[in-house]
């Protein structure tokens, strides 16, 4: 189930993300996302380090608090 979560979140990567999908890098071409790593990004490593349940939730957490009106920065996986 893991591997799945995963591959699901590369695959979002490749066709609609517009920190690393084709369209978004001509769209944005210095990025969109205000966090390093981007939420995709932090959402696949959170579920490779911590399993999918936590992992999971860790990424939805980021992406509630990526919005307009947060400072974001660097923001690594614990």
């Amino acid at each position: 189930m893991k591997t799945l979560a995963i591959k699901i979140v590369e695959l979002y990567q490749l066709s609609l993300s517009p920190d690393h999908s084709k369209w978004g890098k001509l769209r944005f071409p210095h990025g969109y996302c205000q966090y390093f790593p981007s939420c995709s990004e932090y959402t696949k490593h959170s579920i490779q380090k911590n399993g999918l349940i936590k992992g999971f939730f860790q990424g939805l957490y980021r992406i509630i608090r990526c919005n307009p009106l947060s400072r974001g920065g660097i923001d690594l996986v614990k």
